[in-house]
C-alpha cells in the first residue's frame, strides 16, 4: 500500500539509503535553497533539516529530485494507474483482459474520497510566522510556501467531487501583508481554482481555501497533474496513493485533510488584491511583483510530528522537472484520445515548459496529391491550442509521423532537425496575436500577454542543413561571432537592445541580406547577447532561444512579407532572442550563501560526498 503520511515514507527512504539527515543548523533564509540545488544536480537523495534557524519544525527537500525515488515511491501504483489509464484509452481491455480491468478496478475503489470527523492535522494551532520561512532566491519578496496544495470548492456546487486541488504558490511574509492575518495566493491563469474564484464572484461570497503541506507524497503529485475539468485530484491521489484520501468534513466548513503535515484556512475576499512576489520562477528568472488574491488566514493547524516539505524553482532542470517527467509517463497514452490525430506532445523542459512545446501529428487530408503541405496539421495544431495548459504553449513546432514513423518526440534535436529540412518559411508560420501566453514569462507585451506561433513541416526534405559556418560568410556592423547551435541554426551576437520603440538592429540586420546569400544555407537564425553561451549546450539554446523571444515581435525574416495578411519570408527566420528593457531579471545566487554551502560541502562536513 501507498505512504499515508509524510514521516512514513521519509522513513523508508531513510531506511533504504534514499535519504540524508542534516542536523547542523540551517538558515531558511536562502541557505536551505541553494543546498537543495546542489543536491538535486548532484543528483542526490533527499535531505532532511533536522534542525531550521530561528523555526521548531524540520524541513525536507529533494523528495522527489530523481526518477528513480519518484518510480520507488509510487512503486506499489504507478502500474496499476496505468492499467487505469489504458482502459480509458481502450474500453475493449474490460473484456479482452478481465484480469487488468479487475485490477483496474480494486484501483478504482480507492478513488473516493473518505470521509472523517476528525483527524492528526489537527492535534495543534500555530501561527502563520512560526512555519519555516524559506526564502530561496536573493530578490524573493519574503518567505513563500512552494510544494503547497490548495483546496477549494466551487460555491455553486460544493462537495468533493467537484474539488481542485492545485500547487499555487503562497507568499507568507513580505510586501503589505498583515503579518500572522494575511498570506498571497498567486494562481495563474487556466488553473482550476480560478473556475471556483469566478463562481465565488459571481456569487457574491469569498471564496473559502485550504492549504494542505505535506501529508501522502501522491497529494502532491495530484496537484500538478492537468486533470480534465470536474474531475477531483483527491480521486487520482487515491490511485496514486492505493488509499482512500481522508477529509475531514465538520459542518460548513471546508473540508480538511485529515493526514497533511499542516494546514493554513481562510478566505479570499473577492475585492482585495495586493502586490505578491517578487519570486525566482522556473523559467529561469524572477516572476515580479502584481496584484493577486489575499487570503484571511482564521487557522494554521500542524499535527504532532510536522515536518516541512519544500522544492525550489529556476532555470531547468529542477525538482518539478521530475514532476513533468513522471506526468508524461502516465498522460501520454491518453494524448491521441484528447487531441485526435496527434500522436505525441512534449512540453520542453529545458526551455521553461510552456515557451516551447512539440508535436507529432498526422497529415491525411489529400493523400492522393504529390505535393504535401501541412493541412490536417494546422487542424491538430489549434485543438492543441485549445485544450488545457497545452494552450498556453507560446511556440509549438509540430511535424508528420507519415514523414518519420520512427521520430521520438522526446528528441528535441531530431524533431528541430526534421522541421528544418522540410519547414516553408513562405507558408509554414501561422501567428496568433493579441492573446495569453503564461502568467511568468516575461517576453510578452504585459502579464499573461503575448502572441504564440505555430510552426508546422510536412513532406519531403526541401533543404540539407549545414554543420559548419560558410567561408563566405560576412555580417553587418554590430553583429559579430557566429556559432552553430545545431544543424541549420547559428547563433549570431548582436548588439544591446536599445528599448521597444527604437531598437531596429535585428530588422536592419535581415535587409542587409537576399535570400540567395550564403547565410541563408541556415533556416534558422537567433541573434543573441553571447552567441556562445547559446551555442555550447542544447539546453542553452533553448533557454535562450524560447524564454526571451514574442513570436509576434521578435520573429524576423530575410525578403520578408505579407500577402493576404499571412507573414512569411524567403530567405532565413531570425528570432531576437536579446535581452529586453521589459524582460525579467534572470536568478543569480547570493555568493556569500554559496560560500557557506561550500563549508558544508568540504571533508568533513554534513555534505561532503553529497554535492
Amino acid at each position: 500500500m501507498g505512504y499515508r503520511t509524510l514521516k512514513t515514507c521519509l522513513d523508508d527512504l531513510a531506511r533504504t539509503g534514499q535519504l540524508v539527515r542534516i542536523e547542523e543548523e540551517i538558515d531558511a533564509q536562502l541557505e536551505a535553497a541553494e543546498i537543495h540545488r546542489r543536491v538535486f544536480r548532484a543528483g542526490g537523495p533527499a535531505v532532511l533539516f533536522a534542525q531550521v534557524k530561528g523555526c521548531r519544525f524540520p524541513m525536507v527537500s529533494n523528495l522527489f529530485g530523481t526518477m528513480d525515488r519518484m518510480r520507488y515511491i509510487f512503486r506499489d501504483s504507478l502500474d496499476a494507474v496505468g492499467k487505469l489509464v489504458d482502459i480509458k484509452v481502450d474500453p475493449s481491455i474490460a473484456w479482452k483482459h478481465p484480469l487488468q480491468a479487475l485490477g483496474a478496478a480494486r484501483t478504482a475503489t480507492t478513488m473516493l474520497p473518505r470521509r472523517r470527523g476528525n483527524g492528526s492535522i489537527l492535534q495543534n494551532e500555530t501561527t502563520v510566522d512560526q512555519l519555516p520561512q524559506l526564502k530561496s532566491w536573493p530578490d524573493d519578496g519574503g518567505a513563500f510556501v512552494t510544494l503547497p496544495i490548495v483546496y477549494t470548492e466551487n460555491v455553486e456546487q460544493p462537495g468533493l467531487r467537484g474539488s481542485n486541488l492545485g500547487m499555487y504558490r503562497v507568499q507568507l511574509s513580505g510586501g503589505q501583508y498583515e503579518p500572522n492575518r494575511e498570506v498571497g495566493l498567486h494562481y495563474q491563469i487556466h488553473r482550476g481554482i480560478g473556475v471556483h474564484h469566478a463562481a465565488a464572484i459571481r456569487a457574491g461570497k469569498p471564496l473559502r481555501v485550504n492549504i494542505f503541506v505535506g501529508g501522502a507524497p501522491a497529494m502532491s503529485v495530484a496537484a500538478v497533474m492537468p486533470l480534465p475539468e470536474g474531475m477531483s485530484e483527491l480521486s487520482f491521489a487515491g490511485a496514486l496513493g492505493r488509499h482512500r484520501i481522508g477529509m475531514i468534513c465538520r459542518g460548513d466548513e471546508l473540508p480538511i485533510y485529515a493526514d497533511a503535515d499542516f494546514c493554513i484556512t481562510g478566505t479570499v475576499d473577492p475585492e482585495r488584491l495586493l502586490p505578491e512576489g517578487p519570486f525566482g520562477d522556473h523559467l529561469g528568472y524572477y516572476s515580479l511583483a502584481h496584484d493577486f488574491p489575499v487570503l484571511k488566514v482564521e487557522h494554521v493547524y500542524h499535527r504532532d510530528d510536522a515536518i516541512w516539505p519544500f522544492t525550489v524553482v529556476g532555470r531547468p532542470p529542477q525538482e518539478d522537472t521530475m514532476f513533468g517527467q513522471l506526468i508524461h509517463e502516465i498522460t501520454a497514452p491518453l494524448i491521441p484520445t484528447v487531441v485526435p490525430g496527434v500522436h505525441a506532445v512534449h512540453a520542453v523542459d529545458a526551455a521553461g515548459v510552456h515557451p516551447l512545446m512539440l508535436a507529432i501529428g498526422s497529415e491525411r487530408y489529400v493523400p492522393y496529391q504529390p505535393l504535401r503541405q501541412p493541412q490536417e496539421l494546422l487542424t491538430q495544431a489549434n485543438a492543441i491550442l485549445g485544450q488545457g495548459q497545452m494552450s498556453l504553449a507560446k511556440y509549438l513546432l509540430i511535424v508528420a509521423r507519415d514523414d518519420c514513423p520512427n521520430l521520438n518526440v522526446n528528441d528535441i534535436q531530431a524533431l528541430l532537425r526534421h522541421l528544418l529540412e522540410r519547414i516553408d518559411w513562405r507558408r509554414d508560420l501561422h501567428f496568433h496575436t493579441n492573446t495569453t501566453i503564461d502568467t511568468l514569462d516575461y517576453s510578452g507585451s504585459g502579464l499573461n500577454a503575448g502572441s504564440k506561433v505555430v510552426m508546422a513541416a510536412a513532406g519531403p526534405a526541401v533543404r540539407e542543413l549545414p554543420d559548419s559556418l560558410p567561408g563566405e560568410l560576412r555580417l553587418p556592423d554590430g553583429f559579430r561571432d557566429p556559432r552553430v547551435c545545431l544543424p541549420g541554426v547559428m547563433a549570431i551576437a548582436g548588439p544591446s537592445h536599445a528599448g521597444a520603440d527604437q531598437d531596429t538592429a535585428v530588422e536592419e540586420f535581415c535587409q542587409s541580406y537576399k535570400a540567395d546569400d550564403p547565410i541563408c544555407r541556415f533556416p534558422l537564425l537567433v541573434i543573441v547577447e553571447d552567441s556562445e553561451f547559446t551555442a555550447r549546450s542544447l539546453e542553452n539554446f533553448l533557454w535562450t532561444t524560447f524564454t526571451r523571444s514574442n513570436p509576434a515581435a521578435d520573429l524576423y525574416g530575410i525578403e520578408s512579407f505579407v500577402q493576404q495578411k499571412h507573414w512569411g519570408c524567403r530567405g532565413s527566420l531570425v528570432i531576437d532572442a536579446r535581452k529586453k528593457p521589459h524582460h525579467a531579471p534572470p536568478l543569480i545566487e547570493d555568493p556569500q550563501v554559496t560560500a557557506r554551502v561550500d563549508a558544508l560541502a568540504a571533508s568533513g562536513g554534513p555534505l561532503h560526498g553529497i554535492i
